[in-house]
């Protein structure tokens, strides 16, 4: 402890010196109004966007992932109608090719059909597991962790559509700013959501 004390005041001047040397330097100092400036602001506001998109598609192939095994172990129990499961996972499978994406959802029909397709299969899994994850701890695990994560799809939805907004009105906002900003901008258009538009 007393060898650590000694080293206390170089470890302050240290410290202190690195500090005076960062704030002698001149920082770049970019025009908020300038085109790069809107460029760099637009790439941050859609990193975002896209950061929300992926978190709320790990989650949702999470629990097709979660469906299809929870349908895999209820084949190996014994009791269990093992052709509804091979069509539970037919059905289930299906439901990649219905999922919407971030311009799709703009169609409020195509996020209904994904989600009313993904309920009925949800639900028939949930009738055919019910009686083996009483007694089948993998089984409800599985189950639980399906549920959990359709509980949270509304949440996902909500904090995409307040980045995705973020966006949208920097956009509206910097529109002149940005069409100066290259050829890639002049043209952006706003990111539909899921929430309806009125």
């Amino acid at each position: 402890m007393r060898k650590l004390l000694l080293y206390l005041p170089l470890l302050v001047l240290l410290g202190a010196a690195s500090c005076r040397k960062t704030g002698d330097s001149p920082a770049a100092v970019v025009d908020p109004t300038s085109p790069a400036a809107a460029r760099v602001q637009l790439t941050a506001l859609r990193d975002t966007v896209n950061n929300r998109w992926k978190q709320m598609m790990d989650s949702d192939n999470q629990k097709l992932v979660a469906t299809t095994a929870v349908l895999q172990t209820l084949k190996q129990l014994p009791g269990t109608d093992k052709a509804q499961a091979d069509e539970l996972r037919q059905a289930n499978d299906r439901l990649l090719t219905m999922r919407y994406d971030q311009q799709s959802i703009a169609e409020s029909a195509t996020i209904d059909a994904y989600d009313n397709a993904q309920i009925q299969v949800l639900n028939a899994v949930y009738d055919l597991a019910q009686p083996q994850a009483e007694r089948n701890a993998e089984i409800q695990a599985l189950t639980e962790t399906i549920k959990q994560a359709d509980n949270e799809v509304v949440g996902y939805r909500v904090r995409y559509d307040q980045a995705a907004k973020s966006y949208n009105r920097y956009l509206q906002m910097h529109g002149e700013t940005l069409k100066k900003a290259g050829r890639k901008y002049a043209h952006l258009q706003p990111l539909p959501l899921f929430e309806l538009q009125h």
